[in-house]
């Protein structure tokens, strides 16, 4: 498979502390019937940090099984350990994903030489094609250019989502690597000067929200349609500044319930609702941006939640998004 074009990674819809398999396959034809080009499942946006493994597995099958191979589906791994790395992309593989975004071990702030012992032993225990995920403001380590570069001489490891922001840091990359190695922003708000710079496209996150929009923009920049990239690039600015407004994935999760693009904006702890001040951003922006969001609750989805298998006790509490949510104990 190709790394190119707009990918979204999506959220997990939750309700009632599981997965929502309704819920998310509803997410997923809606980003098919956007002409999205790729799905990413289990991310930072997926709240891949807190879902168990046996719930990153489940919700890659039940996107697979929704997508029925129309878009290339790509499965976050993000364990802090190389083995539990390891594990996470077999399980990937078995659930029938067709590639790995595999991000930097946090906590453990590994040297250069240990990140490419890390991607090294994960690509050499899968067979599926890999892009390396860079967010040093999530995980504490920054995998540099140079090693971004011996990485990709591996058969296997054929792209990277970088995610500092920094076209300055898109352009050494590119400079260190060949034309078939894939640049993937994971910055939205730099997007049409990151393809300009030599970027492939985007793992997005706006996209759960606006995918025909995000798709627009990537077509207009890449048929060299420059003044409609910039007018799209500009529109979108305000919107894309209101989904950081607190952590992701909080108000794009809450965005995507109040359009009725997901049954709930449910969360997993620590991660908390949309506060009533960041909540006002939010709505403020979709409703300048042309959009109709309502904050009641939607119906729930007729196919979820879902219990999930083998799955004793769930890892921690979800919260219901609502003004005045309360913790059980």
């Amino acid at each position: 498979m190709k790394f190119r074009g707009v990918m979204t990674a999506i959220v997990t819809p939750m309700q009632e502390g599981n997965v929502d398999a309704g819920g998310l396959r509803l997410l997923v034809r809606k980003q098919i019937e956007g002409g999205i080009h790729g799905i990413v499942a289990c991310g930072s946006t997926g709240e891949g940090a807190t879902l168990t493994d046996d719930e990153c597995a489940y919700v890659v099958e039940q996107v697979v099984d929704e997508v029925l191979g129309r878009v290339p589906v790509i499965a976050g791994v993000g364990a802090r350990s190389t083995h539990g790395a390891v594990a996470q992309a077999q399980a990937a593989e078995k659930a029938g994903a067709d590639a790995l975004l595999v991000v930097t071990p946090a906590y453990n702030k590994p040297t250069q030489a240990g990140l490419i012992s890390h991607f090294l032993t994960v690509a050499e225990n899968t067979r599926l094609p890999i892009c390396l995920y860079n967010v040093p403001g999530r995980t504490a380590v920054d995998m540099l250019p140079a090693t971004v570069a011996e990485l990709a001489k591996h058969e296997r490891i054929v792209a990277i989502k970088e995610a500092t922001g920094s076209l300055e840091r898109a352009a050494a990359i590119r400079a260190l690597v060949g034309p078939e190695f894939a640049m993937m922003s994971g910055d939205d708000f730099t997007v049409m000067p990151f393809l300009a710079a030599g970027g492939d496209g985007v793992i997005s996150v706006i996209s759960n929200i606006l995918p025909a929009a995000m798709v627009e923009m990537f077509d207009a920049t890449e048929w060299k349609k420059l003044d409609r990239s910039v007018e799209l690039h500009l529109r979108l600015q305000p919107v894309m500044h209101a989904m950081f407004v607190e952590s992701n994935p909080i108000p794009v999760k809450t965005a995507a319930a109040w359009l009725a693009i997901i049954p709930s904006a449910e969360l997993r702890l620590p991660l908390s609702p949309l506060t009533e001040g960041a909540a006002e951003v939010v709505e403020r922006a979709l409703v300048d941006a042309g959009l109709r969001p309502n904050r009641e609750a939607g119906p729930r989805s007729s196919l979820g939640p879902s219990d999930l298998p083998d799955r004793d006790v769930t890892e921690a509490r979800t919260v219901e998004m609502s003004s005045n949510a309360k913790l059980e104990g």
